[in-house]
């Protein structure tokens, strides 16, 4: 019983592992017949183990879904990761999961040997939060729902909050995407989609985020590499959490300044030696600095916010620098 109990051990972590086992590729890992492992594969199945079979000389074994959450098998690197990854969530930036997180990590750590428990126990005492902004929280539901709509290829509708440019209130719309990747940066939560509307990709912040029901049709999915969609995330979320945004003219080729300026920064020529740009930042005394950094003549177009800043901050220097 104990030699057919381990041997089942190793049947299941196999399932796991790879997502198509021939009969007799898994009779010839574990040292058995055909015959025993389909009597194996039926202890499994008693055991509330999803096993599918495809009958026929392709056919074989793979661990489908079930009604219930049989156990589950980790490897020494995927029980630390997955307790350093509770833990964190108990303290993260996804709402509604703290608080299962905690009993989640409690269980496992219940059953971690002594060696793993010193290690996750290790990583956590030797880190430290360091207090900063707040951190835009997002519902658990909300990245779940959107991330079944990604896995079953179904366009997604949504109202989205955006930033109106100015101040803290943002203005609201409502977008039928095509969803790709889910995207964790800088403490903030990303949708990359295909907006339909727009007929282009988009970058949505999660937090911002209300999905309607139900949801789009099926979509056969775009090509887009996971390269791009890295760089679109991080091009694109600035522009999309500026608070303060103005149109400014500068006293350079387009070509020049968009060599100098982030990939989210539309650039428009104005001329041969000048050109105009949408800039933003959190702050207006941020967005001073930024311009000024650039050490190129300029002129604010529409922003009297930021015009009033740079005579703040051109009167600071002057005195800084004992102008009489």
């Amino acid at each position: 019983m104990l030699e057919t109990s381990a041997r089942l051990l190793r049947l299941l972590g196999l399932l796991q592992v790879h997502r198509d086992w021939t009969g007799p590729t898994l009779a010839e890992r574990l040292g058995v017949s055909t015959r025993t492992i389909r009597t194996d594969i039926e202890r499994l199945r008693t055991l509330s183990y999803p096993v599918e079979a495809t009958p026929g000389a392709a056919g074989g074994y793979r661990l489908g879904a079930g009604s219930s959450l049989p156990p589950l098998l980790l490897d020494d690197e995927e029980a630390v990761a997955v307790a350093v990854g509770l833990a964190t969530a108990a303290n993260g930036a996804v709402t509604g999961i703290e608080e299962t997180s905690v009993r989640a990590l409690a269980k496992l750590e219940q059953v971690l040997p002594s060696r793993l428990r010193h290690r996750v126990r290790a990583l956590t005492a030797a880190t430290v939060h360091v207090p900063g902004e707040p951190r835009a929280t997002v519902d658990a539901a909300v990245l779940t729902a959107i991330a079944a709509t990604i896995r079953a290829s179904e366009r997604l509708r949504f109202d989205y909050e955006s930033h109106s440019g100015s101040g803290d209130s943002g203005v609201r719309s409502r977008r039928d995407v095509e969803p790709h990747r889910l995207a964790h940066w800088r403490g903030r939560w990303y949708l990359v989609a295909w907006d339909t509307a727009r007929a282009d990709w988009r970058t949505f912040r999660v937090d911002r985020i209300t999905p309607r029901t139900p949801n789009g049709p099926r979509f056969t999915a775009r090509e887009i590499p996971e390269a791009d969609v890295a760089e679109r995330v991080q091009g694109g979320v600035g522009s999309a959490m500026w608070r303060y945004r103005a149109r400014v003219r500068f006293a350079a080729p387009a070509a020049e300044m968009r060599a100098r300026m982030p990939a989210a920064v539309a650039v428009e020529p104005d001329g041969p030696d000048h050109c105009v740009a949408q800039v933003g930042s959190d702050t207006a005394q941020q967005l001073t600095l930024y311009l000024g950094l650039l050490d190129v003549d300029f002129e604010v177009l529409d922003s009297p916010e930021l015009a009033a800043q740079l005579r703040v901050t051109a009167a600071r220097f002057q005195r800084a620098a004992g102008a009489r």
